[in-house]
């Protein structure tokens, strides 16, 4: 008998793709790489400047040089929905060679997943501009959960200086 796949990527009742379990998984599991292309942060700044307000991002920041660009050569992990009460959560790998373009996140269980359970992880997301409530419903949360702040949008971190 054939082992069901580890990840299903479908609609989600969250929004739009979504990526669950297709079997049960422990605790602590490593799931999949977020993979695309890496780009530098300039060149993603001048890639998609002014885009902050379409409420959507494949881009995921790897380490001070590189962004994840998963609009270009990414896989299943850029459907992995956002919940303020994740089961999942993205972890940063040091590349052993120590080039940070080799660096990677992988997306790993936090606790038990059953099977057809959808996978979230918390994006972290903050951005520079104000936090509006136009930015707020643009960026608005839609997992259901308890615990849901109602944005993905995390606090503008403060500088050391401040």
């Amino acid at each position: 008998m054939k082992r069901p796949p580890k990840l299903i990527t479908r609609c989600s009742p969250i929004h739009g793709n979504g990526v669950f379990a297709g079997r049960d998984l422990k605790a602590g599991k490593e799931l999949i790489e977020y993979k695309g292309k890496r780009i530098s942060h300039k060149k993603a700044d001048k890639r998609y400047a002014n885009t902050s307000d379409t409420g959507h991002t494949f881009l995921f920041t790897l380490n001070e040089k590189y962004i994840i660009d998963a609009n270009e050569d990414g896989n299943d992990a850029r459907w992995i929905n956002h919940s303020c009460d994740p089961n999942c959560q993205a972890v940063l790998h040091e590349a052993e060679d120590g080039k940070a373009k080799h660096d990677k996140v992988i997306i790993e269980t936090l606790r038990p997943i059953v099977a057809g359970e959808e996978l979230t992880y918390d994006y972290g997301i903050v951005l520079e501009e104000k936090h509006t409530k136009k930015m707020k419903k643009i960026w608005a949360c839609r997992c259901g959960s308890p615990k849901c702040s109602g944005t993905m949008l995390k606090p503008k971190r403060k500088s050391v200086a401040e």
